[in-house]
């Protein structure tokens, strides 16, 4: 598997972190969350003035063979659709950038569908999407190898421009399908509770698509290994955002996790390497059932809960400001030391 070179941020800038927070004209703790916030973002800048700058939301894109089981309501012709709506503007992830100021990049990892050069979207394909996972691994050692370079490319790329806040989102019908697979194989959570409706499934449809999926467990034929069972049951799309993860975190960034998918993600890319944990916050704990189990399993807590599950990299944008408060809190608030405030707390 591809080396990333990813340690824990020093903590010896930590002390000063927390006495720098607790000596701003505030009682100590009153701003709760920020203050956590803002203690994370120096610790991964080292540095007790953090700044955030050019703000990315880096979106794959790819389709899934396991879609002809009929386990989503969307048809596959949906991914490229709404791939190439990004591209125009006018979609969810859309408006969100543009009001928070993050620079949409987008990437065809695996979308069945010839995409023109010239619409702004980066050409990374692996594939005409996966093979389904019912019957054969959906990709190959190989091809698994070249998602984690791409995505950690698209991260250099924009790394080199000066962004050093990242989130991620997906566009892939049926993609929730894997995400529960991966949740699944990392937790150990059981299948029927890392299933949810997706796009829209009524009762009978979740229930058909945890028959699916519980067949395709119990048809495979792989190793034990964790990183093979991932590769069997991934997506291009979800392998991709994981090594555009890693290569983050091994470049200190901050990064911005959004919904269920993209958490399974990070629930991969910690499994290989765990310090990434130490790059991320958790944007909102969405609406698909398993996500919350999910960030569980994690040890970790959500910003925002808003019932979202759009997907896309929206909670993980929607979530932005609240970032940027903890690092005004930081920069701008006065100090006690240093002003005729008497200390209240």
């Amino acid at each position: 598997m591809k080396h990333f070179n990813i340690s824990a941020p020093s903590t010896d800038i930590h002390p000063q972190l927390i006495d720098k927070v607790d000596d701003l004209t505030k009682p100590k703790g009153s701003l709760g969350r920020l203050e956590e916030l803002a203690i994370k973002i120096g610790l991964i800048q080292q540095t007790l003035e953090p700044h955030l700058t050019h703000p990315c939301n880096v979106l794959f894109a790819a389709d899934h063979g396991i879609l002809d089981e009929g386990v989503s309501v969307s048809p596959k012709e949906v991914t490229w659709q709404q791939l190439s709506h990004f591209s125009r503007g006018g979609a969810g992830i859309n408006f969100l950038c543009n009001q928070h100021g993050f620079k949409l990049v987008l990437v065809d990892a695996g979308v069945d569908y010839d995409i023109p050069s010239n619409c702004g979207i980066i050409n990374k394909k692996v594939r005409r999407g996966t093979r389904n996972f019912l019957y054969q691994a959906a990709m190959t050692s190989q091809e698994w190898e070249l998602c984690l370079q791409y995505g950690a490319e698209v991260v250099e790329s924009v790394h080199s421009k000066g962004c050093n806040v990242i989130s991620f989102g997906e566009m892939g019908s049926g993609n929730t399908s894997p995400s529960s697979m991966w949740m699944h194989i990392l937790t150990g959570i059981p299948l029927a509770e890392c299933i949810g409706a997706g796009a829209g499934l009524n009762n009978n449809g979740v229930q058909h698509k945890l028959d699916v999926l519980t067949q395709a467990w119990n048809n495979y034929t792989g190793s034990d290994s964790v990183e093979h069972r991932l590769q069997w049951f991934g997506g291009y799309e979800l392998a991709m955002a994981t090594g555009a993860m890693l290569k983050a975190a091994e470049l200190k960034m901050l990064i911005i996790v959004d919904g269920f998918i993209m958490t399974s993600c990070i629930a991969a890319a910690s499994h290989f390497y765990p310090n990434v944990l130490d790059y991320a916050v958790f944007g909102h704990c969405g609406d698909e059932s398993g996500h919350k189990r999910m960030l569980d399993a994690l040890g970790v807590r959500a910003i925002l809960h808003l019932d979202l599950r759009l997907g896309e990299g929206s909670g993980a944008v929607c979530a932005y400001p609240i970032l940027v408060s903890a690092v005004n809190m930081i920069n701008e608030m006065d100090r006690v030391s240093t002003v005729q405030v008497t200390k209240y707390f």
